[in-house]
């Protein structure tokens, strides 16, 4: 389904990065039908690593050795953990992220985009003296990216460390082996090291969604990934999960993982995606929303936020699966990571746009007839510009 977007070359947005602050008036509560007083204080609890991501993008080929090559356009946002983070935030989720941050500007940045400009809770988090932000250069090309990182792990807290909220009685570095109660969390698995937190929090009846990365090893042994058992969800993308499963499709696959987990989510890339739900036997397929890809970073964790909060809802899973999707190709067509994540008015924006293109394919377009209900009115044209090409400009400018 084409949505023909036409895309600047330079991002319209001129807000200084340390002055963000979206409208959120548009936003609304996916799960305020189903919210109690007993509920737990936090929708979604992460934990991870924030990066400062800086993206060039409008290259027309991959760097060539020995030679300067020129972006038509340049972005910079959080990135790392705060992808996911701010995703689900601007799909108003009440979010909490345990996180280290540098005590650079790097960091002050990162830190005032999340809590400022995205209502993000960082009680758990901290600041760590003379410790560096670690840096992602993204370049986008020919619809994929190229990344280059830079950091050191985050030491262990100290009496120096600054914490948003000393009066917790949950320090940011005591977070991994006392999570506070909350209704979900993203479980980063790696292989071959279980964290204690993730089997507490599902002592508390958290539910938890498992995010895995590249094997580095090479070893793609399920039974590496301990902490599986303690998972509702698994969402590898294909590759990852042919590789874990061995298998030759992303349909086994997505089966294969049903053994080990009750639902599989098997991204397709440019196919979609499928699931299946061993609990009900259901299984879903939804294929992807063709957009022009502007920058693809951040588009899985994106689309991780998206199966949450449709699952949080209590949305059936072609839905859930189709409602990933399509945040996820929203995404794209922004610079970033975590400033490229759409949020409910951006949502409302496609779907108010996409109904007006000619020769639309009806049937494609009714799969998500669903959120018609949910949306809020669009004031804005779609799509958006969020993120911004430099850190700040100067007392003046």
């Amino acid at each position: 389904m084409s949505t023909e977007p036409e895309l600047p070359e330079q991002p319209l947005d001129t807000t200084r990065p340390g002055e963000h602050r979206p409208d959120h008036s548009g936003c609304l509560d996916p799960l305020a039908a189903r919210r109690t007083p007993d509920d737990p204080p936090w929708d979604v609890l992460l934990t991870g690593t924030v990066f400062l991501d800086i993206i060039f993008t409008g290259l027309d080929s991959a760097p060539v050795r020995g030679t300067e090559s020129w972006a038509r356009g340049m972005g910079s946002s959080p990135g790392g953990v705060a992808n996911m983070a701010t995703a689900l935030a601007r799909l108003g989720l009440r979010t909490s992220l345990a996180a280290a941050f540098g005590d650079d500007h790097y960091g002050e940045y990162c830190w005032d985009t999340l809590a400022h400009g995205e209502g993000i809770d960082l009680s758990r988090s901290r600041t760590v003296p003379g410790w560096h932000s670690p840096v992602t250069v993204s370049m986008a090309y020919e619809g994929e990216r190229t990344m280059v990182s830079h950091g050191h792990e985050a030491p262990a807290d100290t009496d120096g460390a600054h914490t948003a909220d000393t009066s917790t009685d949950t320090a940011a570095d005591d977070t991994l082996t006392r999570p506070p109660r909350a209704r979900s969390a993203i479980a980063p698995l790696t292989p071959g090291a279980p964290e204690p937190w993730i089997a507490q929090a599902a002592r508390q009846n958290t539910l938890l969604f498992a995010d895995v990365g590249w094997d580095d090893t090479g070893r793609w042994d399920l039974s590496g990934l301990s902490d599986l058992a303690h998972c509702e969800a698994f969402l590898p993308n294909a590759e990852e999960a042919m590789r874990y499963t061995r298998t030759e499709s992303p349909r086994a696959a997505a089966h294969a993982l049903t053994e080990h987990v009750p639902v599989a989510v098997v991204t397709l890339g440019a196919d979609g995606a499928y699931a299946v739900d061993s609990r009900t036997g259901e299984t879903a397929e939804v294929p992807a929303i063709a957009v022009e890809a502007l920058d693809p970073t951040g588009a899985g964790d994106v689309f991780v936020a998206g199966f949450v909060t449709g699952t949080l809802a209590g949305w059936p899973l072609a839905d859930r699966l189709a409602f990933a999707g399509l945040t996820a190709a929203l995404s794209v067509q922004e610079f970033g990571g975590s400033l490229s994540a759409p949020g409910w008015v951006e949502i409302a924006s496609w779907w108010q746009r996409v109904r007006t293109l000619p020769a639309q394919d009806l049937a494609a377009l009714r799969r998500y007839a669903f959120l018609e209900p949910l949306l809020p009115e669009a004031t804005r044209p779609w799509p958006l510009r969020r993120a911004v090409p430099t850190i700040g400009f100067g007392s003046g400018r």
